[in-house]
């Protein structure tokens, strides 16, 4: 199947496509900060370049677009008609080197907390997300869920 855009377009739509700063990133910085959290941005010391880092509480949060990182919801089970090949192998690629950066963050101390696009539609649901993490507290002080 041909693609439904001309080169051109095709390469401004994806050039439109950002790393950070995305909206689902925002929103959880947005009730992060409304919650009383002070983090930082994208620390490049860290493995995987974590979106949120939250020092005090040797916490990182990675928002994921559920397309990109191959989530199990309806958005992240979508094929590409064009170049499946070339899409799936890109989308496993993501998703091994989450995996590989997740260890390393764990290794080093670090708590990893991984919030998905779909999860975080509205910035309740966000704030429901994020207080089921326990972000506050010392781990292994919450519930067991």
């Amino acid at each position: 199947m041909t693609d439904v855009h001309n080169p051109e377009t095709r390469s401004r739509n994806m050039a439109a496509i950002r790393s950070v700063n995305t909206k689902p990133e925002m929103r959880v910085r947005s009730v992060l900060h409304a919650m009383g959290f002070r983090f930082r941005l994208h620390r490049k010391d860290l493995p995987g370049r974590p979106d949120i880092v939250l020092p005090k509480y040797r916490t990182v949060v990675f928002v994921h677009g559920c397309f990109w990182h191959c989530h199990r919801c309806k958005y992240g089970s979508v094929i590409p008609a064009t170049r499946a090949d070339f899409w799936a192998a890109k989308r496993q690629g993501n998703v091994a080197r989450d995996r590989a950066h997740r260890a390393a963050l764990r290794k080093l101390g670090w708590r990893v907390v991984v919030l998905w696009e779909c999860e975080v539609r509205t910035e309740a649901a966000a704030r429901v997300k994020l207080e089921r993490f326990h972000i506050g507290e010392p781990a292994g002080t919450h519930p067991k869920k």
